[in-house]
């Protein structure tokens, strides 16, 4: 949703503006273009391969605005903004969920179509993998994430499953986690919808990188270091995703907790942003023929009072 994307945002140039997840930097590539001449781009992913991939797409810009590419995840916003001093900034975006090299390199572990070590790590330093979660959590702890992140209706099986077949020998790769969700689920549901391994991979992927909660944390940076005027951009994959996304804006737009039939508000919550998108966008049928996988995205857009 790149038009969608650039639109919205309304850039010009001389502006700051922060990648909260730069990826190879196809829609940084792009802004950089919009802020030339005199902008400041900081692009931000905790993935090594993300960070040397953006260095390259953004070399030709590397005269005309200033870039500063973090290895960093976007819950160390207020760090990152501080130590580079940008002072307050006119539009952040997120790209959430994962990109397509990720799930194209078997060793990453994202993939439930091909074979590979359970990691699943964005940040490959930290220690938390896919296969700590599958192999360590107790049996209770994996029904919970795989029914909250995974919004799994099988969740009890598959957990269950998953201890029994761990007791035997670990579990170490994807498609052996996967033999065992099919085996959870009952034969007339996996007949049904998505693959039956998507929402399980899901969920641990989830959990590994604890996207929701650095999510939650790092919104919370962006719109204090939002100008007056500024937008934020938000691209979610998935309705978890998306449900946090909308219930941040609604804080920020909506705030006002009176009864509805109060002729005055009494609480003194103000809105501090403006909805630029009423509702989410979403991608043509152009582009998802173009990418599938951008079928499930949407786009929410707001900017500060």
């Amino acid at each position: 949703m790149l038009a969608e994307v650039l639109k919205y945002l309304n850039l010009q140039s001389g502006s700051t503006f922060v990648d909260c997840t730069v990826g190879g930097a196809g829609h940084a590539a792009k802004i950089a273009a919009k802020i030339a001449p005199g902008g400041w781009l900081v692009g931000l992913d905790v993935d090594d391969a993300a960070i040397e991939a953006a260095k390259d797409v953004l070399a030709p810009f590397g005269q005309q605005i200033k870039i500063d590419l973090v290895r960093a995840g976007y819950d160390r916003l207020d760090d990152i903004l501080t130590e580079l001093g940008t002072g307050l900034v006119d539009g952040f975006l997120y790209d959430l969920g994962i990109s397509s090299y990720h799930v194209e390199d078997p060793e990453r572990g994202f993939s439930y179509q091909t074979d590979g070590p359970l990691d699943m790590r964005f940040d490959r330093s930290q220690d938390l993998t896919a296969a700590t979660v599958v192999n360590e959590y107790s049996e209770e702890e994996l029904e919970r994430i795989i029914r909250e992140y995974g919004e799994e209706r099988f969740a009890r099986r598959i957990a269950r499953f998953i201890v029994e077949r761990r007791a035997i020998k670990p579990i170490e790769t994807t498609l052996e986690l996967v033999e065992i969700i099919k085996d959870a689920i009952p034969a007339a549901a996996r007949r049904r919808g998505h693959h039956p391994a998507k929402k399980t991979f899901q969920a641990i992927r989830i959990e590994v990188n604890q996207e929701l909660k650095k999510l939650e944390k790092s919104l919370g940076m962006a719109i204090k270091w939002l100008k007056p005027g500024g937008r934020i951009a938000i691209l979610s994959y998935h309705s978890l995703e998306d449900r946090l996304v909308k219930q941040t804006i609604r804080a920020w737009t909506s705030p006002c907790t009176c009864p509805p039939k109060s002729p005055v508000c009494v609480c003194g919550q103000q809105p501090i942003a403006k909805l630029i998108t009423r509702k989410a966008v979403r991608p043509t049928k152009e582009e998802i023929e173009k990418n599938p996988r951008a079928r499930s995205a949407r786009l929410r857009v707001i900017e500060k009072l």
